[in-house]
């Protein structure tokens, strides 16, 4: 990766960045919509025109106020409502057009973002929590939608207001200018100072909410086991203080902004006062009318105003470049398994040939622990092949890297003769079926769920799948049948009735490779007969890998492969490896004495 991802990074370098520049990485994505960025310039431009513009108008409706032309009066108060009015439209529709423009590239940058996090192999999820990858699509793209769809249109409109204000201050008088550039610094200070502090109680009071959150979270998706061991006491008890917490760290962020608020406002009205009695006194000696000086206290206003806003714009600027970072973080991110520039292609039909070819493996995360040493494994087209032992064994690191979630670091894996490495993933991945262990079900229908194994099936196509997967009753035994929502992470089934719905997404797939691990092990008896008998159907004329722990399931193997401690020690049938002794031996006495798992 082309950063370090890990979420041990410290909140300071997470919530803000000093390198504004960071925020460059976002005109890509920017870039498709010019027009529409144009338009919302042109919109700014001319509101901040009109609003310079405004005082005047003001300054010659007072002067007039005692004029002996009343009509003339008349046409500067028309006048100054139709500035009035094209200010309110310019308005209105700069936010219309930055808004949709900053919704339109957020939306973009999450696509963007989730399409290549969704495509990046397991390693490197071994880097960085799921939770802080999710959290970086939806935090940190929403402080970038405040920033693209306000932040910076109020940064430039305030700009434009600074600049143009100042100018035309210094115009309508030189004298009153210079005492008001004597009272920013005043005002700006405290702005600075309260506004650091600010920005970093704001800060402690996001990350102590995101804690309460992750606490909640973790505490809800297990609500099961809380309860069960009768955590609920100490549960509430850690929410409440981390809740706590965040409330201590609001309160102390709501106090900084109320004296700050204080005295800027009294500072500014402070400088106010000041300004126009001075003015008073030029007016009564004819220095200066009594337009001009409400002109000048407009604009001195708006130039406050706008300096003020620059100022606390900075830090939200600021914050959006740490956020760009982490979001450039992702897209950048370098994956330990890529898809070959020039990928072969797999003779059709594809027959299921497998090979290990002298293969050493060490997952990224334990780099000094040899998952697989030395495996030589082939599996001829159609053949069953059972892979058995202990756990850590190394049978399930054999799926993995056969699906290519992972490169060995020594020897080859072959797919019909063809490395893997020199096929795209999605290439030879749909002529894989795998049930895992943990199955994963989504919340949604019983009938999508299994239909996910292959998105154009038909419905009698998913009703036939789950009949050989032993999975029709259950499912029709749900209040909608097949259209019976599943709940999150199939919170409404019991193992066996996910391991049974995995099964059926496995059969609907109809691959000529299948990959079996534990697929049978949350299953009852009576449905793990049924089940065997499916996959031993499913089997047919399909090169199979099974991965089991109890050996009653794989005694009718074509081939039994027994692993222990990465290496492949024994191969056979299960009567011959049994008379051979040794771990098979062991392990067949373990499970197979006083009737365990008898057959």
């Amino acid at each position: 990766m082309a950063r370090d991802t890990s979420p041990a990074r410290s909140g300071e370098e997470r919530a803000k960045s000093r390198k504004l520049g960071a925020l460059a990485r976002l005109w890509p994505f920017i870039v498709p919509y010019r027009g529409l960025l144009a338009a919302a310039l042109c919109a700014l431009v001319s509101t901040a025109a009109v609003s310079l513009i405004l005082p005047m108008a003001v300054r010659r409706v007072v002067d007039n106020f005692e004029g002996p032309d009343s009509a003339i009066l008349d046409q500067y108060f028309l006048a100054a409502l139709g500035i009035a009015g094209l200010l309110a439209v310019g308005t209105a529709l700069r936010y219309a057009l930055v808004t949709r423009l900053g919704e339109r590239v957020v939306a973009d940058i999450r696509v963007a973002v989730f399409e290549r996090v969704i495509g990046l192999s397991p390693a490197f999820y071994e880097k960085i929590m799921t939770g802080e990858v999710l959290s970086r699509i939806t935090t940190d793209t929403t402080l970038i939608l405040s920033v693209i769809g306000s932040s910076i249109s109020i940064a430039l409109r305030n700009a434009l207001i600074f600049t143009g204000g100042l100018a035309l201050m210094l115009v309508t008088s030189p004298k009153l200018t210079s005492m008001v550039l004597l009272i920013v610094p005043a005002v700006i200070v405290p702005i600075l100072v309260l506004g650091r502090r600010l920005r970093r109680l704001s800060r402690e009071s996001q990350d102590w909410i995101a804690e309460s959150s992750g606490n909640a979270s973790e505490a809800l998706l297990a609500v099961q086991t809380v309860q069960a061991n009768t955590h609920e006491a100490m549960s509430r008890a850690a929410f409440a203080g981390v809740t706590e917490k965040s409330f201590d760290a609001a309160r102390r962020r709501i106090w900084t902004r109320a004296v700050m608020t204080a005295i800027v406002i009294f500072l500014v009205f402070t400088g106010i006062v000041g300004v126009l009695w001075i003015g008073a006194w030029d007016v009564r000696a004819g220095v200066m009318s009594v337009g001009d000086l409400v002109q000048f206290l407009i604009y001195s206003v708006m130039v406050a105003g706008a300096v003020a806003a620059l100022s606390e714009i900075f830090g939200e600027l600021q914050r959006a470049a740490g956020a760009t970072e982490r979001l450039v973080e992702l897209l950048d991110a370098e994956d330990a398994v890529a898809d070959p520039a020039a990928p072969q292609v797999l003779k059709a039909p594809v027959r299921g040939a497998i090979d290990f070819d002298d293969v050493h493996f060490s997952y990224p995360a334990r780099p000094g622990i040899a998952a697989l040493e030395g495996v030589d494994l082939h599996v001829r087209p159609g053949e069953t092949v059972a892979l058995v032992g202990a756990s850590g064994a190394g049978k399930s690191t054999i799926i993995q890297l056969l699906q290519r979630f992972y490169d060995p670091q020594e020897g080859t894996v072959r797919l019909d003769g063809v490395p893997l490495t020199r096929l795209a993933r999605r290439e030879f991945r749909r002529h894989i079926a795998l049930v895992p262990q943990d199955p994963v079900i989504f919340g949604a229908s019983a009938r999508d769920n299994i239909r996910f194994g292959r998105p154009d099936a038909s419905d009698d196509e998913i009703e036939a799948a789950a009949r050989a997967a032993a999975a029709h009753e259950f499912i029709m035994r749900l209040p909608e049948g097949y259209g019976s929502w599943l709940g999150e992470r199939g919170v409404m089934l019991s193992g066996g009735q996910k391991q049974r719905i995995a099964i059926a997404r496995a059969i609907l797939r109809d691959a000529p490779v299948l990959l079996l691990d534990e697929a049978t092990s949350a299953l009852d008896a009576e449905s793990e007969r049924a089940v065997q008998v499916a996959v031993e159907r499913l089997a047919q004329n399909r090169t199979t890998l099974v991965v089991a722990h109890r050996l009653a399931t794989v005694k009718k193997a074509d081939r039994i492969v027994v692993m222990d401690q990465g290496r492949i020690v024994a191969t056979g049938r299960h009567d011959a490896l049994v008379a051979e002794g040794g771990l098979y031996a062991r392990l067949a006495r373990l499970q197979f004495t006083d009737g365990i798992a008898a057959e």
